[in-house]
């Protein structure tokens, strides 16, 4: 699994009912089920990742998060899961609150525009940045609102959320020197992973 599920799993107790919202194939909530016996389901855009996470057992619905989590019930699960998605979707905020709503724990991972890398390469070349977590060309990316580790804390902030745990690692998931400091974790994290719940 991708280093960023990895410590999801670790946030996830036994037996939760989880929701992975953009599950790809469905790798954490595979995990999930079989290492901690979680009532684990997902939601996925892209229909041919819904159809193999289906083909391999896994409950999972097409569907997009922008739309669709307004149609469940409040606090139908104790973690919603959102995993290098967030700047993917057209409303963060929306969804964000979507997920307070329907879990009474929310997981948000998201690669850290703010990484010393990214703000060298802007400097240097003028140009949109590309790494590992950064991917594609500007024009073929899906990330439609970058955000960095401070911006993520000060939306928190706005709407009240209350980040019960938060971290910052590189893509070997070493943590230090920055765990304690949120103004080097954005500078020197490339992903942030926080678990959020409601103020």
């Amino acid at each position: 699994m991708r280093l960023d599920l990895r410590l999801i799993a670790e946030m996830i107790p036994h037996g939760a009912r989880v929701l992975d919202i953009g599950c790809g194939d469905g790798a954490l909530i595979g995990h999930l089920q079989r290492e901690k016996n979680a009532d684990a389901r997902g939601m996925e855009i892209d229909m041919a990742e819904a159809t193999r996470a289906v083909a391999a057992g896994l409950a999972v619905i097409h569907g997009d998060a922008d739309q669709d989590l307004a149609f469940y019930p409040d606090q139908a699960f104790d973690y919603v899961v959102l995993s290098r998605t967030l700047q993917a979707v057209e409303r963060p905020r929306e969804v964000l609150h979507q997920m307070l709503r329907i879990g009474k724990h929310a997981i948000v991972s998201f690669p850290n525009f703010g990484h010393w890398a990214l703000r060298l390469q802007i400097l240097t070349s003028g140009r949109m940045p590309m790494t590992e977590t950064w991917h594609r060309a500007w024009y073929e990316t899906p990330n439609i609102h970058p955000c960095t580790i401070r911006d993520f804390f000060d939306l928190c902030a706005l709407e009240e959320y209350r980040v019960e745990r938060w971290l910052a690692v590189d893509d070997r998931g070493l943590k230090a020197p920055w765990r304690r400091s949120a103004w080097l974790a954005n500078l020197f994290g490339e992903q942030a992973l926080f678990l959020l719940t409601r103020g």
